[in-house]
């Protein structure tokens, strides 16, 4: 599935089952609340944090599906083609740091 296909499905969704797209604003709080959620899975997971007794094990993939598909309705809401506004953004970032990191000492070394 292409991003533009993931923004009309999630639209059809909305339509469908959803009623009405939420706010902007109500959809940018449900989105920090999804990317809360998958950073206390990232931090039980990878960090010093672990996981109490009755929590869920490994829900990553759905969390972050969770975080893309509140992204995508923003999207959709504010009028933005991910798709080319992703394209963009990787020729940005290849032109800006072609060389950063390659150069940077401190990505040459192994973390502890």
């Amino acid at each position: 599935m292409t991003i533009s296909q993931a923004q009309t499905e999630v639209d059809q969704w909305i339509e469908k089952y959803g009623v009405r797209y939420f706010s902007e604003l109500t959809n940018t709080a449900l989105l920090m609340e999804e990317v809360g959620e998958l950073a206390r899975i990232m931090a039980r997971k990878y960090g010093e944090q672990s996981f109490k007794k009755k929590e869920a094990g490994n829900k990553i993939g759905d969390e972050m599906a969770d975080v893309l598909f509140v992204l995508i309705c923003l999207a959709n809401q504010t009028g933005v083609n991910l798709e080319e506004a992703f394209r963009y953004n990787l020729e940005k970032k290849t032109t800006r740091d072609a060389k950063r990191h390659l150069n940077n000492d401190k990505l040459k070394k192994n973390p502890s």
